[in-house]
């Protein structure tokens, strides 16, 4: 069971995409490979997986959500397969929640509802997906999507009608539900109460068999269990980096002419120049900056006269003048380097009101001359011969790629030797390891992932600096291995298999002895086997709610009846247990006391989906619902096999 699924559907946004499972998230949100499946009719099995209503349901239909749907998964997921996403059930949920959702949408339009054009232009317009640069709606952006999907616009508005009758149908079953206090009161004692009893358990290690299993029979174990022992896509990734090394040797060097004509273009950089540092307060009229200055010239510093005004100053840092003026005012410049170190200058109008100001700091920068500057000149021009070469590399390389260049050719071009990597998987762990990709390969694994293996790509590691080239050297699809590769494994776990389920026929001699009138602990005495002696329990529903994990013993625990004993297994900790609830003690509450009042606030946020639940049960049974098995096995066996 894919437990990500099931729960994202029992969400109130789960079921919102499933009303909309289909062309919203195609269209808009969906990766390009979603929605070509290659499936849409022609099928064999015939062209259509159910009849409900009136509606029918294609194979494409169903293809196309179960592949949105895997998507989804894998976003959790991103080792997921598509062979393990159906065995582990999600094809049947999807499913379930395609034949839901036509139903619903019949059941509207039994109720008279109806879904116009208008409506689901309004729809199209609010997903958001195809909006232009002027943020309105693009209705070419609309159409180009669904060239690239593949899909008609009829296709999609019918759908769309489709989502939106279903919706019409169930917003208003859950809208503003309330729990009832009489309710509400009757789970809120439930909270506080106390039960006992005791339990034994049953380790399935104690009843395993000691001997090996037949052939016959880890055939058989194997053939039940496949779904847990799939495997992965793993994939093997040859690659190389080069960058500055592998291009400068071949550069030609820069000349003296170059240089100064360098230094001529950028003259301004070695000029003689001066950087200076400010404390600034800006005012709103000319007379308060005036009183500033004279209260500065009389020996108070800016900060401190700023407090007193409720107003703060603002501290500019080894700018010049030009880059100063930009963001003040060219006045307001002049003015702050006409002054000496330690003066103030104002006040002046600038562009945020009048500025008085310090002169904290002048930095004087001597200029430099062709000589001095010759050999930064030469190390900036290189650096910048080098970024140029190994951009038309790269570029060079891309195109060569495209048209049949090999990664060996490549490397063997730049001189750099190829690495190859263990078998990664798709999150970039290294498969039966404890380790990653190298780092260098982090930013391309995912990518390597949909490729073709043998097709050689070059990315970038660092702007202008390094670039990787790598191609996929093998790819082993996701499959359960062979029975060979897994024996030990499955030896032990068709042990741990009989063992559970012979601590089951144990659990269930001992309440048969229990329900005979003898005791739990004489019951578990009487057996062959040495079990952990009767535990007593004594539990708080409270203490229960603190508990970071439960288990369905517990579970059990607390959903008997008073005076009875039931036994239950926890296959994930390999035991049964046989529980005895011998009392329950609830506490009396009031109608109007505020644990009821907070349990019904908190139970009208759920009870919503319980109505919600109820009603599309209610609606499926009012309509007619004809399943084609040829045609769902056709459209499971297609994905599976693509």
């Amino acid at each position: 069971m894919i437990s990500f699924f099931r729960n994202f559907f029992q969400s109130k946004i789960g079921i919102g995409v499933t009303l909309g499972f289909l062309a919203l998230i195609a269209l808009a949100f969906a990766s390009s490979d979603v929605a070509n499946t290659g499936m849409f009719g022609g099928v064999a099995g015939g062209d259509r997986v159910a009849v409900v209503g009136e509606r029918t349901i294609s194979t494409g239909d169903l293809s196309q959500n179960v592949s949105n749907a895997f998507e989804q998964a894998r976003a959790q997921n991103p080792t997921l397969s598509l062979e393990a996403f159906i065995e582990q059930g999600g094809f049947d949920d999807v499913l379930e929640q395609v034949l839901s959702r036509n139903a619903l949408a019949e059941f509207a339009q039994l109720m008279g509802l109806r879904a116009g054009s208008n409506l689901v232009n309004s729809e199209i317009i609010s997903g958001g997906g195809f909006t232009g640069l002027d943020g309105e709606f693009d209705a070419e952006a609309f159409r180009a999507m669904l060239r690239q999907r593949g899909l008609t616009e009829a296709t999609v508005r019918d759908d769309l009608a489709l989502s939106l009758l279903a919706r019409q149908t169930v917003v208003p079953i859950s809208y503003q539900a309330r729990m009832p206090l009489g309710m509400a009161r009757t789970y809120a004692q439930l909270l506080n109460e106390t039960r006992s009893g005791s339990a034994a358990v049953f380790p399935a290690n104690l009843f395993a068999p000691e001997g090996d299993p037949t052939d016959a029979q880890i055939s058989a174990f194997y053939a039940e269990n496949r779904a847990s022992y799939i495997r992965p896509e793993r994939r093997t990734l040859r690659y190389a980096a080069f960058g500055a090394e592998q291009v400068a040797a071949d550069l030609p060097p820069v000349t003296a002419a170059q240089i100064a004509a360098r230094y001529e273009a950028d003259s301004v950089l070695y000029q003689a120049s001066e950087r200076r540092s400010f404390t600034q307060l800006v005012l709103q009229s000319e007379a308060d900056a005036r009183a500033v200055l004279e209260q500065a010239e009389g020996g108070m510093n800016l900060q401190q006269i700023a407090q007193r005004r409720g107003l703060a100053t603002t501290s500019v840092e080894d700018v010049e003048q030009a880059d100063f003026a930009a963001t003040a005012s060219q006045a307001v410049a002049n003015a702050a380097y006409a002054a000496d170190q330690g003066a103030f200058a104002g006040p002046v109008q600038g562009s945020l009101g009048w500025y008085v100001l310090s002169v904290d700091n002048v930095t004087q920068i001597a200029g430099r001359s062709l000589a001095q500057a010759s050999e930064e000149i030469r190390e900036t021009l290189m650096q910048e011969r080098v970024q140029q070469a190994l951009e038309d590399v790269s570029e060079r390389l891309e195109t060569e790629f495209a048209r049949g260049k090999t990664l060996e050719q490549a490397a063997e071009e730049l001189g750099i030797e190829l690495s190859t990597t263990p078998q990664l998987l798709a999150d970039g762990r290294v498969y039966g390891q404890p380790a990653q990709a190298p780092q260098q390969l982090a930013r391309v694994v995912s990518f390597a992932f949909e490729i073709d293996e043998g097709d050689p790509e070059i990315a970038e590691l660092v702007p202008g600096e390094a670039f990787l080239i790598f191609d996929v050297d093998s790819i082993v699809r996701s499959a359960a291995p062979p029975i060979a590769e897994l024996r030990p494994q499955l030896i032990e776990a068709w042990r741990r298999e009989q063992g559970l389920a012979a601590a089951g026929e144990a659990a269930a001699r001992v309440l048969a002895r229990v329900e005979g009138g003898m005791s739990l602990a004489q019951a578990v005495a009487a057996e062959e086997v040495d079990v952990p002696a009767v535990q007593s329990i004594n539990l708080n529903r409270r203490e229960l709610a603190e508990q970071e994990r439960i288990t369905r013993a517990t579970i059990l625990f607390f959903s008997m009846a008073e005076g009875t004993t039931e036994r239950v297994a926890v296959p994930e900790a390999g035991n049964w247990y046989v529980v005895q609830l011998d009392n329950i003690e609830t506490p009396e509450l009031a109608l109007d006391s505020e644990d009821v009042a907070n349990t019904a606030a908190q139970l009208s946020q759920v009870i919503g989906d319980e109505y919600l639940q109820q009603f599309i049960n209610g609606a499926e049974r009012s309509v007619a619902i004809e399943r084609n098995d040829a045609g769902i096995d056709a459209v499971r066996t297609g994905l599976i096999s693509r």
